[in-house]
């Protein structure tokens, strides 16, 4: 059984929510389901118009994906995303530069396969609490990190870690990851934007959700919790519930 729950927020000083998200425990095409954070980049109304049509490209592609095989289904609707926003953004001057992260779950026969363009992220919470990063962020403070020129701790406060290195629509072939995962019963996984995961360390979401009754309480306290520590970007979560 699959349970989901998705919100999004502005936060406490941004004007324009430039995140979107989508959840579906029914069939699209090839996928028994899908799950999507997108978190746009660009000036005023860009970055709303990029996650958007990301979100609605993806959702219309998979739902004509019937047939094909499940990876090629996301890789095929992704890479038209990217060839959407790209065409917009060279019909209209105020959009050039935008982009939007994406970070997409499916989940067929106990196995999680994800996708994942930037620096929204996906953990998984096992009946044991522990907390599991799946994703890993395309941002310049994470290359920094694995070539060893800082630590996590230096990467956390670093003046550069809102840049980016991956996105769909900066360039003309977009560079997706993919993971598939084994679950296990009781798994929770969490799906989000960087203004969830830059304004909570990992220990305290899960403590967060684990002292919530269900996941709809867990999603509403985690953005309380985002905004609470300053709320200076965007935040968007989804959360959902795996039982075999």
């Amino acid at each position: 059984m699959i349970q989901a729950v998705s919100k999004t927020d502005i936060g406490k000083l941004r004007q324009l929510n430039q995140d979107f998200v989508f959840t579906s425990v029914y069939p699209l095409g090839a996928l028994d389901n899908l799950f999507l954070v997108a978190d746009g980049m660009g000036g005023h109304k860009a970055g709303d118009y990029a996650s958007k049509c990301a979100v609605e490209t993806i959702i219309e592609m998979c739902s004509k994906s019937r047939g094909k095989k499940m990876i090629t289904a996301i890789s095929d609707a992704i890479n038209e995303a990217n060839t959407r926003i790209r065409r917009k953004a060279m019909e209209d001057v105020n959009m050039v530069g935008m982009g939007t992260t994406a970070v997409l779950a499916t989940i067929s026969k106990d196995v999680l396969t994800v996708a994942n363009v930037g620096d929204s992220r996906l953990y998984i919470i096992s009946d044991d609490d522990a907390i599991t990063q799946i994703t890993r962020d395309h941002s310049l403070v994470e290359e920094m990190v694995r070539m060893g020129g800082i630590d996590r701790v230096s990467a956390r406060n670093h003046p550069d870690k809102n840049i980016i290195t991956r996105a769909i629509g900066a360039t003309g072939n977009v560079n997706i990851d993919f993971f598939e995962v084994p679950l296990k019963d009781k798994d929770i996984i969490l799906m989000c934007s960087d203004g969830l995961s830059n304004m909570i360390e990992d220990k305290d979401i899960l403590e967060t959700i684990r002292s919530k009754e269900n996941l709809e309480e867990a999603a509403t306290a985690l953005i309380a919790q985002a905004n609470n520590n300053g709320g200076s970007d965007n935040i968007s979560v989804v959360l959902i519930g795996y039982e075999q």
